[in-house]
């Protein structure tokens, strides 16, 4: 669809507000922001976000109905009288950031296919997909990830500006910011929109809408409320919306040059297990925290009933008030804990004896190991049911094992990573490609073909160890079980064919280099002529020839000996 007319037009609108609802309680366990964990599940009312998110999620009702949540930790108020005092173990953020390493902590290796462009074209094609995935192309595709992690799903956005920099690069849109449109489960278009700064005027909400479609852009300006887009008014009514009227036309539309929408969609995980039978809401993808929010509610539960342990835990002495100093009319009663020698009035006090049982000493036990035990079997679970591994959380220690321990103890973690490249592989590749549209139209790029197919590898997230494959490939040797292809390959599995073919021949040409049987290493067209008895060749060890294996022939002939 278009942009919105002006009017009443609620924003965003209504069909996604279930999933923005569950995108924002994700982003509380996210970002671990205490205030907003209680906002959501309907404690106090901390909650000092923005207008749009404060008229979306004063109260969840579709959450309210059935009443779970609001038994939540967080969901609960603080006794009257008493400190509010919930503490939060960020464990949410990270899981994301943990997903977001164990994708993106390398650079995955670009290929351009030869078969698709000629062969020179494609070096200087994939020369240019390695300027894109600079350090500053690796971090966005990586804080894509993270994203993704958490909120389930994200978008990146290809933008350009010749005056800052020579090529194009990705911008990261968080899911709240985009209304997408989908045919067959794949992104038609999408409208981009974000508030704009406030003006001193008499109020109201900006909005800058970009409906995206193939090889167009249409800009609009709102003014509106929390929760209504508004009116649409001119790109000179705003200052952060200026420099859109000498971009566009009379419509507010730019054209992009480039016949493929400039936005690309980049879920987490599929299937869709959150939003069953809510329309248009199949693709969106699933986050890590989906149905693991109830465990990390009862970890804070846990570590806040450890520190209220720790706080009620402090010694306290209760001593009777007739032990307690006055400070005369109106100045109250104190008690001197350093105090070496009490008297103890007759009568007033009672017996001597009873003076050690007035002062009462208060000191409850601290329950360390319970709740150690409890924190620890939660986070497992709330890892394992994420679909990590223990290990990569650091619970195992940091001992020194080998790859193939490390590779085991981080099964489930490797498992999940795998999953996880089924979906960014597609989306990176896209992105690459719609790069390079913009990069020749725009930018002036040469030698590149963005027809060019793309292929797209991710590095071993354990490297192997190097001592326990030279074993393997020595047995195998030995064996006779294995060419020095196959030796290569297992050596360096990122090589392709041609380049393990290449080092075999290097490996070939290196042991015929030296001829066999030839210790003087005379390959080189150096006469070898034997030695006269008694002399022996400079630089040569006189012991030396004793170890030489030739045998000497039968019926005559020489070979160096020692001289006496």
């Amino acid at each position: 669809m278009p942009l919105p007319p002006s009017g009443s037009t609620p924003w965003p609108p209504p069909k996604l507000e279930i999933p923005h609802a569950d995108m924002d309680m994700w982003r509380a366990w996210y970002a671990g922001d205490a205030g907003h964990l209680a906002q959501v599940y309907g404690g106090t009312a901390a909650y000092t976000r923005n207008g749009v998110a404060r008229a979306f999620f004063d109260v969840d009702k579709r959450r309210a109905v059935g009443g779970d949540e609001l038994r939540m930790f967080w969901g609960q108020d603080p006794s009257p009288g008493q400190q509010a005092a919930k503490l939060h173990v960020p464990i949410g953020g990270d899981i994301a950031e943990m997903s977001a390493n164990l994708l993106w902590s390398d650079v995955p290796t670009v290929t351009v296919d030869v078969d698709s462009t000629g062969k020179a074209t494609a070096a200087s094609t994939q020369a240019q997909i390695g300027r894109y995935l600079d350090d500053r192309g690796h971090a966005k595709m990586r804080e894509a990830a993270e994203l993704a992690a958490g909120l389930s799903n994200v978008y990146l956005r290809v933008v350009w500006d010749v005056e800052l920099r020579p090529r194009p690069w990705l911008d990261v849109i968080p899911a709240t910011g985009v209304v997408p449109e989908w045919r067959w489960g794949m992104l038609a278009a999408a409208t981009v929109w974000r508030e704009l700064e406030p003006l001193d005027d008499a109020g109201g909400v900006w909005r800058l809408l970009e409906y995206h479609t193939p090889g167009l852009i249409e800009y609009g300006v709102y003014k509106g409320d929390h929760a209504t887009l508004g009116m649409r008014m001119e790109f000179s009514d705003h200052h952060e919306t200026e420099f859109l009227s000498s971009r566009t036309d009379d419509k507010g539309r730019q054209a992009t040059g480039v016949d493929r929408l400039l936005i690309t969609h980049l879920p987490n995980v599929l299937p869709n297990r959150v939003w069953d039978g809510v329309p248009d809401t199949a693709p969106l993808g699933r986050s890590d925290f989906a149905g693991i929010e109830p465990m990390m509610d009862g970890l804070d539960e846990t570590w806040s009933s450890w520190m209220r342990d720790l706080r009620l835990g402090k010694a306290r002495v209760v001593v009777p008030q007739e032990m307690l100093d006055t400070s005369g009319p109106g100045g109250g009663s104190s008690f001197d804990l350093d105090r070496e020698l009490l008297v103890s009035v007759s009568g007033f006090l009672g017996s001597e004896s009873s003076l050690k049982d007035s002062i009462t000493e208060v000191q409850f036990a601290i329950r360390v190991d319970d709740h150690e035990r409890t924190a620890k079997a939660l986070r497992r679970q709330i890892l394992a049911s994420a679909g990590y591994s223990a290990q990569s959380y650091g619970e195992e220690g940091s001992v020194a094992v080998t790859a193939t321990e490390v590779a085991a103890r981080k099964e489930e973690s490797l498992t999940t990573r795998g999953l996880k490249i089924l979906y960014q592989r597609p989306a990176l590749l896209e992105v690459l490609t719609t790069m390079m549209w913009v990069d020749v139209k725009h930018c002036g790029a040469k030698k590149v073909d963005p027809s060019a197919e793309l292929t797209a590898s991710w590095p071993q997230a354990v490297q192997p160890d190097p001592e326990a494959t030279a074993r393997t490939l020595s047995l195998l040797e030995s064996a006779g079980a294995i060419s020095t292809f196959m030796k290569v390959k297992m050596r360096s599995p990122e090589l392709d064919d041609g380049e393990v073919l290449a080092e075999v021949r290097r490996i070939r040409d290196d042991k015929s280099a030296v001829p066999a049987g030839d210790p003087f290493n005379t390959a080189d067209g150096e006469s070898n002529e034997e030695q006269p008895v008694g002399e022996v060749e400079p630089g040569f060890d006189e012991g030396q020839a004793e170890d030489l294996n030739e045998e000497e022939p039968v019926g005559g002939g020489s070979r160096l000996r020692r001289s006496s």
